[in-house]
Order: C-alpha cells, then structure tokens, then sequence
C-alpha cells in the first residue's frame, strides 16, 4: 500500500535521501526538516528510551552498522564497539518546531537515527487507518511479522495467528487468537551471524552497544497499534517480566506479552 511504502521512504536508514538519512548526514551541524509523520515516530520512540532507561536507544544506528549482521562473519573491533558503548545518545536528539517545520538536531556527532524498532508498525497504523476510512472493517495487515488484525476473519472468528519457533522456521511454537489488536514479534532466530560457536544477532543493548545477551530467543507483544506492538517487542526484549509489565503498562496502557520464548 501508498502508506506502508511513503513510511519506507521517509523513515529508512538506508538512503541518504529520506528523512532519517538526510538527519543522519546533517542534524549534527543544523537543524534538518522532516515529515511531521518521521518526527512524531522519532517522538514516540525517544518515549520508549526513556521509559526504558535507555535499554532501548533509537539514536544507536552507528552501532547497528557497526555490527551489520547480515553482512558480518565476526565480531567488529572492540575499541570500535566500546566507543558507542553507554552512552545514553537518545538523550541527544531533539524533535523541534519552527514555523509549523518539523525539525532533528542531534547534539552529538555520533547520533544516528535507525528506527527500525518501530517505524514499520507505525506503517502497518497507516495502512489499517486507510483501509477503515475506505469501509473495510475486516482485514489483516502483515509486515514481516508486525501485524494488525482488523475485525474478523473470513470465518467471522477471531484471526488466529501463529508465532513461529525460534528453532524450526517451519513451526510455530503457539497460537493467538485476536481482533482489533496488533502483534509484534522480536527475536534472535533470524538476523545473526555464528563466529567461533557464539551467535551475535540484532537486537543490540545499548549498554554495551553490542547484541544483548540473554536466554530469550523471542518475545511476541499484543496492543492496541502496531506501532506501541512493534517497539515494545524490541525494548522489552530480554528485559525482566516485571520491569517489562511495568514499562508496557506506562506506554501501551491494554498491551500485553503474548510470549516469550
């Protein structure tokens, strides 16, 4: 859909001509406009971080380079890592207006933007809002693996929705029935790379700005959008139950962990 494809557009890192790769090359030295759609994304996943404690950091894409695991078969140069390592850099990122522009400035030579955590939700939002405005009141929209389910299946049921294994991309590990409702899943199964008997996957801690270690290997969120669904799946991930209820309860007040595996 227009929607899903403008959100791509505006929002990847991987052009230096959308509104995240224009703030990447620039927002260190002066204010760059963006889309009022990029700086509410930016917004709300600047919210997150903060809800976090900064165990999620969308200001980290230097980083993400850095690793690139989907190119990488080892591990980048320690000094290289340890130099982005706890720096808290969504702290640096300013979301501004003037005269009904929005505007990025970083305040930190080393901010770069990579909002893959959250803005692919953000264009599954899209997509269902257009749908709805047009009189759809049952669809099922799906972007590798951040969803939202509209109203009911063909059945007149609820959509049922499997979550894959981590270890068996051709099973699942269970089942959720849902409607009205967005699904997110996070994990550690599918961007990685293997060096020396260690796999290093994308899901980077901004601590030590390396992937976070943890025994989850999948953490799969229900919510009320697929954005709220799609970046809490990323900065919960590996976070104690407690501390996860806690941060979902504070930002996507309905959402719920589905499962973690």
């Amino acid at each position: 859909m227009d929607e899903l494809r403008g959100v791509e557009r505006a929002m990847t890192r991987f052009t230096t001509t959308s509104d995240v790769g224009r703030a990447n090359l620039d927002a260190a030295r002066r204010p760059v406009r963006v889309a009022g759609a990029t700086a509410l994304v930016v917004g709300e996943a600047l919210r997150w971080a903060e809800a976090t404690r900064g165990a999620f950091d969308p200001a980290i894409g230097e980083a993400v380079a850095l690793w690139d695991v989907a190119h990488r078969h080892e591990p980048p140069p320690a000094p290289d890592v340890s130099r982005l390592a706890g720096r808290t850099l969504f702290h640096r990122v300013e979301v501004a207006e003037r005269s009904g522009d929005a505007l990025l400035l970083f305040h930190d030579a080393d901010v770069r933007i990579d909002l893959g955590a959250i803005a692919k939700g953000y264009g599954v939002d899209r997509a269902i809002a257009a749908l709805r405005e047009r009189g759809i009141e049952h669809a099922l929209v799906d972007v590798g693996g951040d969803l939202y389910a509209l109203g009911s299946a063909p059945s007149g049921d609820r959509w049922r929705i499997g979550i894959q294994d981590p270890d068996d991309p051709r099973a699942i590990i269970g089942e959720v029935d849902v409607a009205d409702e967005a699904i997110a899943t996070s994990g550690t199964y599918v961007q990685f790379f293997r060096y020396r008997g260690h796999r290093y996957h994308h899901l980077l801690d901004p601590v030590t700005a390396a992937p976070r270690a943890t025994a989850v290997r999948s953490l799969t969120i229900g919510a009320d959008s697929c954005m709220h669904a799609d970046v809490a799946a990323t900065a919960l991930f590996g976070m104690p139950a407690e501390e996860a209820v806690r941060v979902l309860a504070a930002r996507a007040p309905g959402g719920r962990v589905v499962r973690v595996a």
